[in-house]
């Protein structure tokens, strides 16, 4: 039997047991995490915590809705025995009909019926078990190219770059065309990344230049089998440099040999996709829903709201 629970309902010892012994688990779903990317949740619990489902939920036009936290690119049904599309149909139809509105980023393991629709989003996953010679075979040109620029430019890799100089790093340069991102999403971001170091799940990455300035950084997550390219910052001159490329080379090769896999992190975004494989990543996806059950009058403002938030996020 599936229910739904308020936040202050959820057993956190239960909860965090299924997801660390699901057969799909991943570090986003786990009641810390959720904890701080999340201002509420609660959830939708299968009898003793065999399967669940996080939903993250705020309002919209004063309307109970759900939606994806940020950094967290995948959440859905997690369980502790295989899942099927049924699985995920019943979970789905026991989201409460006070949600109106619903967007939400399943998992790859949670496979869609054919009566449900959903977009297929893109992700890329590098196995790295087979030796750095190997997997670097698989590189395409240009990514070798750049890692050979930056190896003559004269730059070296070094770790345990502080958040928030990797955080001020984004802010400086790509993070001048993300808008949208607040001052509280950086606060947790931060808080997230102390969190994962001092649990010992998460490392940074630094490229300095032949000056010693940061030029590029990226934070990973190292749990549960999964090496996540979390987060990430580039300035103009590492991006001249070969800086990143020489990054990922770096951290690729110290974890070669390895039962991890690497996991991107996506992206549907052509560019990022082309960069992501370039290292000789596989494509995997995972579905994404959403569902609008508001009357018609807020039905039609919210969606010239949402076309207005991406001419404005573009």
């Amino acid at each position: 039997m599936i229910k739904y629970l308020k936040y202050e309902e959820i057993d956190r010892e239960r909860w965090d047991y299924c997801i660390g012994n699901s057969v799909n688990k991943i570090v986003y779903a786990y009641s810390w995490y959720l904890d701080i990317v999340c201002d509420d949740w609660g959830a939708l619990v299968e009898d003793d915590y065999i399967r669940v489902m996080p939903l993250n939920h705020g309002r919209k036009f004063l309307v109970p809705y759900i939606f994806q936290p940020y950094f967290t690119q995948q959440l859905g049904v997690f369980s502790r025995n295989l899942l099927s599309p049924d699985n995920i149909t019943e979970f789905l139809e026991h989201i409460p009909p006070k949600f109106l509105y619903g967007e939400l980023n399943l998992n790859s393991y949670n496979v869609i019926s054919g009566e449900q629709e959903w977009k297929k989003m893109l992700n890329h996953e590098l196995d790295m078990i087979r030796p750095y010679e190997i997997l670097r075979q698989d590189f395409s040109k240009n990514t070798k190219r750049n890692i050979n620029k930056a190896e003559k430019n004269g730059l070296r890799v070094v770790n345990n770059l502080q958040p928030e100089t990797l955080v001020s790093l984004f802010q400086m340069n790509k993070g001048k065309e993300f808008k949208h991102i607040s001052d509280d999403h950086y606060k947790r971001l931060t808080r997230l990344m102390h969190t994962l170091l001092h649990k010992n799940e998460g490392e940074t990455y630094a490229c300095l230049s032949p000056e010693n300035e940061v030029i590029a950084s990226a934070f990973f997550i190292r749990k549960d089998g999964r090496l996540i390219f979390f987060f990430s910052a580039l300035s103009e001159s590492g991006k001249e440099l070969g800086a990143m490329f020489f990054l990922i080379d770096s951290f690729i090769r110290n974890y070669s040999e390895t039962i991890y896999t690497l996991d991107f992190e996506g992206s549907n975004n052509p560019d990022l996709a082309r960069f992501y494989k370039s290292w000789g990543a596989q494509e995997t996806y995972y579905p994404r829903i959403e569902f609008n059950n508001m009357p018609g009058i807020l039905k039609a403002v919210h969606s010239k709201y949402q076309k207005w938030k991406q001419g404005r996020n573009n």
